[in-house]
């Protein structure tokens, strides 16, 4: 079925839109809706959550002197309208291929993208930031944070709430609260919220109250006596204005009507102000609706269809593996507990949820809790397993080294997501774990090459009485059979997995794999490495003692990765010998297909050889 889109054409702008007649808004909102769907179809992407906010993005940018009014959304996924209507809407058939428009707002993209919020839970604190500085600056600006509900979950938004309830600047917070954040939301948080029900009701009631007892006075000041204690149990309102926000809502965030008039009003106010919207996510598509979980993060799809089910992937993914061990080893140790922020889906742990309720804990989007409460089970003696994308444990460091570590407590870190993304891009690359984990004391890291391997290596970090992080990237593997089978492999100990003359490759992870490929063109020795610390310095001190030359392939940076450890074991050693460290560049990588971004980086099987036979070509003996 052909769209067309009357309206949405014109729209080249905010400015185009805030020319519209607000009659025209809503009619505008339907084809935006139906524009973004078609859009999302054909590239991928993340779609309930931007069919949610079609209305206040709409209304925000019609009320709002954009880009000088500044708008910082969190999470920045639900950016997609926003994208459309500040001049990109041409552009989104590149949405998240390389070279194309970014998944998130991105700052060196538009204008009109004002902060970067790919992970969640900052806009408040960097909004705050923005209306102090227009306020120093003597600047009459208006900034808003819109943030979800699940993004609140997160300490930060507190402490930015705690800090803004008292600063000397307008600021307006909107909480898009659409009962979803990416798994369903959980936490005493979100159950206040969910009596936005019952605050419509309370709002209805509260009108009509005014009406029957304006005309008697006592009664009327009994009445909103009553409602001064009354409303705390009803609506959040009293949360927020404990902070120092002048609280309104709960409104419909998808009458965009009411949406405009709001704020209109609110933009004549000063101070800190605290607007909660209700939205849906996956509104205006009944598929998404229904399974807004689903179409959180969609491949190309058939809108008159939907998501085809899929049918079984020829290679099981790493994400499987752990699913799988994690219910395996929770069947046969009920020490076990597992931990997820808010990633139960994108971690594998629905099974685990099913099998073992009592032992599961999605502590929603709180990453820095999600490790200390591990902590804290661990010092009851049960064996905590913390699955974690790669890019979110970077902000629960503090946590890791002084909750864990520092008091050696047995807690498995399931680092899912390491490596290069693809579509995601630079934010939630896992590019850093080897280099910030590797450097704090009685901290261990694995790193299995393959699928059956990353099951072995998980049975071998909950089999220790120390902290032990397990990383593994996304999607699939070599395609090896996984083993049923709860072994382990022996702890901080690699293997050579060809003998070859005078270079040696030294593989941490899934490049052992074109390490090998390479391999066969060079004539090279091939060691899967394992283990980024403890570094097994033996079998190193022996392979360099074999070769002329070694090369260190990982996919992580190489400043302070593997690399780095096996170039100061050599030092520490005395042993001199040339290294070619092969890795992810000091420069972020943008977003794209995963397989082009390795072939880029030259971190496939002729990307390796070429950079071996560029730096090693003269001493090589051709095979």
């Amino acid at each position: 079925m052909t769209h067309t889109y009357p309206l949405l054409q014109t729209i080249n702008s905010p400015d185009d839109l805030r020319r519209l007649n607000r009659s025209q808004l809503e009619p505008l909102s339907t084809e935006l809706r139906a524009y973004l769907l078609d859009s999302v179809a054909k590239t991928g992407g993340h779609l309930s959550s931007n069919l949610g906010t079609v209305e206040l993005t709409v209304a925000l940018h019609y009320v709002l002197n954009t880009p000088y009014d500044r708008i910082v959304w969190d999470v920045g996924h639900q950016t997609y309208p926003h994208k459309i209507l500040t001049g990109r809407r041409d552009r989104m058939h590149s949405l998240r291929q390389l070279g194309g428009l970014s998944g998130f707002p991105r700052r060196d993209e538009s204008d009109f993208d004002t902060f970067g919020t790919a992970h969640s839970s900052t806009s408040i604190s960097a909004a705050l930031g923005m209306a102090l500085a227009s306020r120093l600056k003597g600047e009459d600006r208006h900034v808003t944070a819109v943030i979800g509900d699940g993004a609140m979950t997160a300490g930060m938004a507190f402490e930015a709430l705690n800090n803004a309830g008292v600063a000397d600047c307008n600021l307006l917070v909107i909480l898009n609260d659409n009962d979803m954040s990416i798994s369903p939301p959980v936490g005493a948080l979100n159950r206040h919220l969910a009596k936005l029900l019952s605050g419509q009701f309370y709002a209805a009631a509260k009108n009509a109250s005014k009406t029957v007892l304006k005309g008697a006075p006592p009664l009327w000041e009994l009445a909103k006596r009553f409602e001064e204690s009354a409303k705390g149990m009803v609506k959040p309102i009293t949360l927020f204005e404990k902070f120092g926000f002048n609280y309104v809502g709960p409104i419909d965030g998808h009458d965009v009507d009411t949406l405009v008039s709001v704020l209109e009003n609110i933009k004549q106010l000063k101070g800190p102000q605290f607007l909660h919207v209700v939205t849906k996510k996956g509104q205006g598509y009944k598929m998404a609706e229904v399974d807004p979980v689903a179409y959180h993060g969609a491949g190309k799809f058939d809108p008159a269809v939907g998501l085809a089910k899929a049918s079984a992937p020829a290679k099981i993914t790493f994400t499987e593996v752990f699913g799988n061990w994690l219910c395996d080893m929770g069947a046969a140790d009920n020490r076990l507990v597992a931990i997820t922020p808010a990633m139960r889906e994108g971690s594998g742990m629905v099974e685990f949820e099913k099998l073992f309720p009592q032992r599961f804990f999605d502590v929603g989007i709180a990453e820095q809790h999600a490790v200390t409460f591990a902590a804290g089970l661990a010092c009851e003696g049960l064996k905590p397993v913390v699955a974690i994308y790669s890019t979110f444990l970077q902000r629960a460091y503090d946590q890791m080294i002084h909750d864990v570590a520092i008091q050696n407590l047995p807690v498995v870190f399931a680092l899912d997501r390491a490596g290069l993304v693809g579509s995601d891009g630079a934010t939630h690359a896992g590019a850093y774990d080897i280099a910030f984990i590797r450097c704090i004391p009685n901290m261990s890291l694995a790193c299995p090459a393959d699928e059956n391997e990353c099951r072995q290596l998980l049975s071998t970090a909950y089999a220790q009485e120390t902290p032990v992080a397990v990383r593994y990237p996304r999607g699939a593997g070599a395609g090896v059979a996984v083993s049923c089978a709860l072994e382990t492999l022996p702890f901080g100990k690699g293997e050579i997995r060809r003998t070859g003359k005078k270079v040696a490759i030294l593989a941490f992870g899934t490049l052992l794999y074109p390490a090998l490929q390479a391999a066969e063109k060079l004539d090279a020795t091939v060691v899967n490495m394992r283990w980024a610390k403890p570094l097994d310095t033996e079998l190193l001190l022996q392979i360099a003692a074999d070769h002329e030359m070694l090369v260190s392939v990982e996919e992580g940076c190489t400043l302070g990765g593997a690399g780095s450890a096996v170039l100061e074991a050599l030092a520490q050693a005395n042993l001199m010998r040339p290294v070619l460290q092969l890795g992810l560049p000091d420069k972020f990588i943008e977003h794209g297909d995963p397989a082009k971004l390795m072939t880029m980086m030259g971190l496939d099987a002729a990307g390796i050889e070429a950079a071996i036979q560029a730096r090693f070509g003269g001493l090589m003996t051709p095979v």
